[in-house]
């Protein structure tokens, strides 16, 4: 046994850290792209609102081609983001090569040619879930369209199933197992050993479940592209459902876990403390790897064909699946500001909005999760407001707080009045939108439909106006960071 004036050695191997704010070219490269990105789908929101609203005239094969590339462009960009966010703080701790994360940002460029192409060109409008078999069906675009339009799909998740390789080869190579990385011996075993940090413990658990959302939504993009391509190749569609789902589902989750990893090692940053990585912490990241691939169901309640067993565990599992990293995550947040006399920013403030956004959205997806509510809810706006409540308010202040504190020059540095009401007209731009759709939701007004009656225009009037608010506050953060970079005021 060690006495008190011993040294416990980790049996690790010993990584250099790099200090937090020292992203490399290719994390500022995934960073402006994002920014640009999400200022350009955000754009294209506001625009099917306002086609909504009456207030301009946007064609209804337009309306489904908009619709597909800012439900396709949004998914992918967030998964970027958090790929680049995981990237820099996990390889704080692990040694990383290079060459991957460049290799999935090409392959991700070279899938946005392929999926934007087929809608911009050839009219393709399948939605990004790409439902099976809408895409070979569709009467306003040829199998050879949405074929192409899959094999972007499939392109990119190729990418970043090999990040997610480089990422499950380097911690195996630091930790030796998942099950070590994931903190399972200070967790069941009572060792002594100084736990992993967190942006080790939320890398390994999205590896896990992002590589099986990855290899089952590649499993159905190959069966669809072939279906396309041979119409005589059926695929059993409720089968091809569940695939879609699952693989959706997580995806867009791991996008979010990899995000919070920002939060994990800013916020400590400004408020001087470290994140405590105990017990409670460990166990509610082991809870949510199980917990994430087994919840899908709950997209599948409408489903009579489902079964009943399956549709049960959807339902429970939504009630439990958010609490308990959400419980660790809001409570640490607190715990770190409480007291600590930080000095707040747009950066410090983009971050802890986010626990609130990411926290906040769990209620109405609960609420949706609940089968008799389902049952009338899931068809409408209801079901976009709780997915915009997640990116809106939890997701883009992750990204953009992470960009903002990447290019301060120190921590005593302060943001002027454009970065104040920047950051007000997001909040508020935002909460209009999310509560709007969720009011448009509850009076019923279904989703996905490109003209509306008008008893229901008054919901997408007043969720545009908000829309554009949110939009201006997201640009003014774009060129905040963008100037900067230019300027040479980053930290690198």
């Amino acid at each position: 046994m060690a006495t008190a004036t011993q040294e416990i050695v980790s049996p690790f191997p010993a990584v250099e850290e790099q200090p937090l704010a020292q992203p490399d070219v290719w994390v500022w490269a995934c960073l402006g792209l994002a920014g640009l990105v999400f200022v350009l789908m955000m754009a294209l929101g506001v625009l099917m609102r306002l086609s909504q609203g009456g207030w301009l005239s946007l064609p209804d094969d337009w309306f489904y081609q908009v619709m597909t590339l800012h439900g396709v462009g949004m998914v992918g960009i967030s998964g970027l983001s958090g790929a680049a966010i995981s990237w820099h703080f996990l390889g704080r701790h692990v040694e990383l090569v290079t060459g991957v994360f460049v290799a999935n940002l090409a392959l991700f460029l070279v899938g946005v040619v392929l999926l934007f192409g087929p809608v911009l060109l050839a009219g393709y409008a399948g939605a990004w879930t790409f439902l099976y078999p809408l895409p070979q069906l569709g009467k306003s675009w040829t199998p050879g369209a949405a074929a192409l339009h899959l094999s972007g799909l499939l392109v990119v998740g190729v990418g970043f199933l090999l990040f997610h390789l480089e990422v499950g080869r380097a911690i195996l190579q630091r930790y030796g197992s998942l099950g070590r990385a994931l903190g399972w011996p200070q967790l069941f075993g009572g060792s002594s050993e100084p736990p992993p940090p967190p942006a080790v413990v939320a890398s390994t658990m999205v590896l896990i479940v992002n590589g099986l959302g990855l290899l089952s939504g590649a499993t159905v993009l190959v069966m669809s592209i072939v279906s396309a391509l041979v119409p005589s190749f059926q695929v059993d569609a409720l089968l091809a459902k569940n695939l879609i789902f699952f693989f959706g589902h997580v995806f867009i989750n791991a996008a979010i876990y990899m995000c919070v990893i920002a939060v994990y090692e800013i916020l400590p940053v400004y408020a001087g403390r470290p994140w405590k990585v105990g017990k409670p912490f460990l166990a509610a990241w082991t809870a949510a790897t199980l917990m994430v691939v087994i919840v899908y169901p709950h997209h599948l309640l409408m489903d009579f064909a489902m079964p009943r067993w399956m549709l049960v565990m959807g339902q429970v599992i939504s009630y439990a699946s958010g609490v308990p990293i959400l419980a660790v995550t809001g409570l640490g947040a607190l715990a770190i500001v409480h007291r600590s006399g930080l000095s707040w920013d747009t950066a410090s403030r983009l971050l802890f909005l986010s626990v609130f956004g990411w926290a906040a959205g769990v209620v109405p997806a609960v609420v949706d999760g609940t089968i008799a509510v389902n049952r009338v809810m899931h068809n409408t706006q209801w079901v976009p407001g709780h997915f915009h409540f997640y990116l809106l308010l939890g997701l883009l202040p992750m990204v953009f707080g992470f960009m903002y504190f990447t290019v301060r020059r120190s921590r005593a540095q302060r943001d002027g009045a454009v970065d104040t009401a920047a950051f007000a007209a997001f909040v508020v731009g935002s909460l209009g939108v999310v509560f709007t759709f969720l009011a448009a939701g509850h009076a019923g007004v279904p989703r996905r439909f490109a003209v509306h009656l008008p008893e229901w225009l008054a919901f997408d009037r007043i969720g545009s106006a908000f829309g554009v608010l949110a939009c201006l506050g997201v640009a003014v953060f774009l060129v905040r960071f963008l100037t900067a970079l230019r300027s040479g005021d980053a930290d690198a």
